[in-house]
């Protein structure tokens, strides 16, 4: 151990914050600092609309969804699909983008898409169940909310409202519009 006459500090850097005529100031924000926490699109990642699904997922899978928002739709989309192919997830996910996009017929975000009553089996009351964020799917489901909510890809549904399980026949008197992987969807 050295005696603290001999020992020496490192220099750290202190910003002034009195101006010559001894006036407060405050440095400028940082370029990150002045964005909004909901303004995601510029933190994201440059992704081409025109790229392959797989691609785009693997570019944008991780462990935060960002916002409140895309973590509801990440959340249905994981819930609802995560064992489906890309495909079927983007499926799920444009669902509940058309249905908060549906001008009053739903709910008008992705939160309250999903907690409207009797719609997803998922939902207990006021709370969406806890998701491991080191999970592979709930990365994808991440991936696949971020795709939808920034409509970089198409999806075969368009503009459906609904979709159900391939082993339930709801007997729904609505247009079918595509079956992809275990989901059937309508308009």
């Amino acid at each position: 151990m050295l005696p603290a006459t001999n020992a020496s500090l490192p220099e750290i850097p202190v910003p002034e914050l009195l101006d010559p005529q001894g006036e407060p100031t405050l440095s400028a924000p940082k370029a990150t600092e002045t964005q909004s926490e909901d303004t995601d699109e510029a933190a994201a990642p440059e992704i081409k609309p025109a790229g392959d699904l797989s691609e785009m997922v693997a570019q944008l899978r991780g462990p935060v969804a960002g916002s409140r928002e895309l973590e509801c739709l990440a959340i249905g989309i994981y819930f609802e699909s995560k064992s489906e192919p890309l495909a079927g997830q983007l499926a799920v996910g444009k669902v509940i983008a058309n249905r908060a996009q549906s001008g009053g017929r739903f709910p008008g975000t992705y939160c309250g898409v999903l907690f409207q009553r009797g719609q997803f089996s998922f939902v207990h009351g006021h709370a969406l169940p806890s998701v491991s964020r080191s999970n592979r799917q709930w990365q994808t489901a991440v991936a696949i909310a971020q795709i939808v909510d920034r409509d970089l890809k198409e999806s075969a549904v368009g503009n459906a409202l609904f979709f159900h399980a391939r082993y339930v026949s709801p007997g729904w008197r609505l247009k079918r519009v595509a079956s992809i992987g275990n989901h059937v969807f309508y308009r």
